[in-house]
């Protein structure tokens, strides 16, 4: 039986017409204990079909905050329109919304198949909004002092569709300021459409994010591996991806063939070294 408890909207962030910040704060309480990467299900009445509408979102901020849930949002238009989000985005603060307790599995391995702990690196690929959890996830391991090395990797089609880019960036400097024996984080960001006008000030990684998995022509390391200083193996490095069915299999296409196994497909001994989580 789904539970509805009431909230307002109490921030909304507009980074473009469709994609935007909210923070959903609950009315009654604080936010119930939740792990990094899980999602809360937002409802909100829809006029034109006379009842409540419910769909599922990345949790933005971290299980350490406990005053509201931050959600990044796209909303989606096309082939047809969101039926939630679209009422989401006509919506202002102070406005009520409906929210179900968070769930999911798509959270932070903590520990190997075997018990050890897991100090595998952890490249986090997002694309588009997928980048929520993975937000939720640094944060959190900052909070909890993690030593373990970790590295962001974002890609949107547009240089202004790199939402939490200052956010990320400034995590990056304080682990160069503090040194990465105390925080060891690193961010990079892709675009996908170089070449348009737009986008003409970028001079970073060009194409989709998993680009960053495949060297380039005549090198014998991808851009990860020159960015991290070494081969990447299910031995040092585990990965998640988050963002639409395409970015999932393009990653996949890569991490399979050298070795990686995804948490739906387990060795035997029931290791893994990819989780994803796709929508779309």
């Amino acid at each position: 039986m789904v539970v509805d408890n009431k909230a307002k909207i109490s921030y909304i962030q507009i980074i473009k017409e469709d994609l935007g910040i909210f923070h959903i704060t609950p009315e009654n309480g604080p936010i119930p204990d939740f792990k990094a990467g899980q999602f809360v299900t937002l409802g909100l009445h829809v006029p034109s079909e006379g009842k409540i509408i419910r769909r599922a979102y990345s949790i933005a901020s971290p299980p350490e905050q406990k005053k509201r849930f931050e959600l990044y949002i796209r909303w989606v238009r096309k082939p047809v329109p969101g039926r939630l989000t679209t009422e989401l985005f006509n919506k202002k603060e102070g406005d009520e919304i409906l929210w179900v307790k968070p769930t999911g599995i798509f959270t932070i391995n903590e520990k190997m198949h075997d018990g050890r702990p897991d100090n595998r690196r952890m490249v986090l690929i997002g694309g588009g909004t997928g980048l929520a959890p993975f937000v939720s996830y640094s944060l959190h391991l900052k909070a909890i002092g993690s030593k373990r090395e970790i590295v962001v990797l974002h890609g949107a089609s547009y240089v202004d569709e790199l939402g939490y880019k200052d956010l990320l960036t400034s995590l990056e400097e304080e682990s160069l300021d503090k040194g990465r024996d105390k925080w060891n984080f690193r961010y990079r960001a892709s675009i996908s459409r170089p070449q348009e006008w737009f986008n003409r000030t970028w001079n970073g990684q060009k194409g989709r994010v998993e680009s960053f998995l495949r060297p380039k022509a005549g090198k014998d390391l991808s851009p990860l591996e020159e960015l991290v200083g070494e081969k990447v193996t299910p031995e040092n490095t585990s990965f998640y991806i988050c963002g639409w069915q395409g970015t999932v299999d393009g990653a996949l296409d890569y991490l399979i063939p050298k070795g990686f196994v995804t948490e739906r497909n387990k060795r035997k001994d029931g290791s893994y070294d990819v989780k994803f989580e796709s929508y779309g």
